[in-house]
C-alpha cells in the first residue's frame, strides 16, 4: 500500500470520484438543450485532480512543496463545489441531488486546508498589523505601464 491510500482525504476524495462519477451519468442522461459537456469535462477533469494532487503532494519530502500540491488539490475540491452549483443554476440536478457531494467535498477541504497548515503553517497566517497573507509577494504587472499614456494630461502632442 502506499502511502497516500492511507490518508482519510484521499479515501474520501476517492469516494467522491465515485459518487461525481455516478452523478455525471445521472446528468448525462437527462435530455436538456443545454450543452452538458463542458460542464462535466469540468467536474470529472477536477475531481480526478484533487485525488491526484492529494496523492503527489503525499509522496513529496519538502513541506511546503506538500502544502503546495495539498492546497492544489484543495482549489480542485472548490472548483468541484462550483461545479454542482452550476449543474443546479443550469436546471440539471436539484440542490437536493447534490447535497451528498458537497458534503463530501466540506469534508475533503477540511481536511486538505489541516494539512496544508501543518506543512506550511505561514502560508495563510495573517500577521497582526499586515494586509497580506503569510510571505506573499504584490504582483506586479509587467505591463503595468501599458495605460499610461490614457491618463489625462499624458497627451503632449494633443
Amino acid at each position: 500500500m502506499f502511502d497516500h491510500e492511507k490518508l482519510d482525504v484521499y479515501q474520501l476524495e476517492l469516494e467522491f470520484l465515485g459518487w461525481a462519477t455516478e452523478f455525471l451519468v445521472e446528468i448525462a442522461d437527462k435530455p436538456s438543450p443545454i450543452n452538458k459537456r463542458e460542464l462535466s469535462d469540468q467536474l470529472d477533469r477536477a475531481s480526478l485532480s484533487a485525488l491526484l494532487n492529494t496523492a503527489e503532494g503525499n509522496g513529496r519530502r519538502q513541506g511546503k512543496q506538500r502544502a503546495k500540491f495539498f492546497d492544489d488539490a484543495r482549489g480542485s475540491a472548490f472548483e468541484c463545489a462550483a461545479c454542482l452549483d452550476a449543474s443546479v443554476a443550469k436546471k440539471l440536478s436539484t440542490t437536493e441531488g447534490i447535497q451528498p457531494g458537497k458534503e463530501l467535498l466540506e469534508r475533503i477541504v477540511a481536511m486538505l486546508s489541516k494539512l496544508v497548515a501543518r506543512f506550511d503553517p505561514d502560508l495563510y497566517r495573517v500577521r497582526e498589523g499586515d494586509d497580506t497573507l503569510g510571505d506573499a509577494e504584490p504582483i506586479e504587472d509587467e505591463d503595468d505601464d501599458e495605460y499610461e499614456d490614457d491618463r489625462p494630461g499624458n497627451h503632449p502632442h494633443l
